[in-house]
């Protein structure tokens, strides 16, 4: 019992996601015995799903954290857990399967109006008494109202996606791994190698403004205007992959950050997102369109200096015909911007 409240502290002292996973896993693998414990993303894209491990306890043991797992754990598709697939088809609150090998897994889907984004897995676990099923419902009820808490508290109200004060910390998550990353690199692969893979994986910041949108409040009304930036939002959860982070700094502003891939395919991205929103239909308002700029994420230099790189390319782009996308590194080297180095190092534009 003196275990059980002390989990039930920390997962009540938690005020990132990633920990309270840590926190709750961690909980109901020490008191199911479990050989492995998980957390699961169940990722929703489009009319696809798919499941993603986050954080693993193997024997009672964290196996590995997010800043690990983020970039090398593979989505699988849920057709591959046709058991789980099943049991969320139907609403199930606890999915049970035994294999042939007697390998036995429990899920524990975790319902959000409808909707399941994280399932936890115990694999194994010890047979348990209905006092032991009791207190794991517990401790689920205190998870999921936490989880509404903490997504309460980090979504904007408007239109569902990531607030302005939730950037910093996802900001550092990513330049954190992105060293950690690097550093191992180092160490593990010839230096030719390392050059290669970080010349090919990369992480982009892009920050994205919706064209003339203070006329479309002046002519349509702020109803509209709310209106499309809802639209707009649902348009870029279809467009981005589930592990990229989207955010709404405020008014007609949003950020993303495009996690793991190369110059060329996060110019794709984004550009298929200006398609989406140039073809789409805005009620009332008709054609909405947007402008991109987007900038490398080097984890070795501050973050002002990233998010303001992205914010000249977006200026760029909104001063040269709009509806466009500007990558900054492109744009130095071709000259369309010029840098200057001050005295003391400060860049000027």
């Amino acid at each position: 019992m003196e275990s059980i409240i002390k989990h039930l502290m920390e997962i009540t002292g938690h005020r990132d996601h990633d920990l309270l996973n840590i926190s709750v896993i961690s909980a109901l693998s020490e008191l199911t015995h479990a050989a492995r414990a998980r957390v699961l993303d169940i990722l929703h894209v489009g009319d696809k799903v798919f499941v993603k491990a986050q954080i693993t306890i193997d024997h009672g043991k964290l196996a590995a954290s997010e800043e690990h797992l983020t970039h090398l754990v593979p989505e699988i598709p849920i057709e591959q857990f046709p058991q789980l697939a099943n049991g969320l088809q139907k609403h199930d609150s606890v999915i049970e399967f035994v294999a042939e090998n007697g390998e036995r897994t429990l899920w524990l889907p975790i319902w959000m109006n409808d909707k399941v984004n994280v399932c936890l897995e115990i694999l194994n676990p010890a047979v348990y008494s209905e006092n032991t099923r009791e207190v794991m419902s517990g401790i689920l009820v205190v998870y999921r109202n936490f989880q509404n808490l903490l997504d309460y508290s980090e979504r904007d109200s408007l239109t569902g996606l990531l607030n302005r004060k939730t950037f910093d910390d996802n900001f550092s998550k990513i330049l954190r791994t992105s060293v950690q990353r690097q550093l191992q690199d180092e160490v593990n692969q010839p230096e030719v190698e390392r050059r290669h893979n970080d010349k090919e994986k990369q992480h982009w910041l892009a920050v994205l403004d919706i064209d003339h949108f203070k006329r479309v409040n002046d002519t349509f009304g702020h109803l509209y205007g709310d209106e499309v930036l809802i639209l707009i939002a649902n348009l870029m959860r279809s467009s981005f992959r589930p592990t990229d982070k989207l955010f709404r700094f405020g008014g007609e502003e949003f950020v993303i950050l495009l996690r793991s891939t190369t110059k060329e395919d996060a110019h794709m991205i984004f550009e298929r997102f200006r398609e989406n929103v140039a073809r789409y239909p805005f009620p009332q308002v008709g054609t909405v369109t947007i402008s991109v700029g987007f900038a490398h994420i080097d984890p070795f230099e501050p973050a002002v200096g990233i998010i303001g790189r992205a914010d000249q390319a977006l200026y760029y782009a909104k001063s040269n015909g709009r509806n466009r996308i500007c990558h900054y590194e492109d744009l130095v080297d071709s000259g369309a911007l010029h840098i200057e180095q001050s005295q003391d190092s400060v860049e000027f534009f």
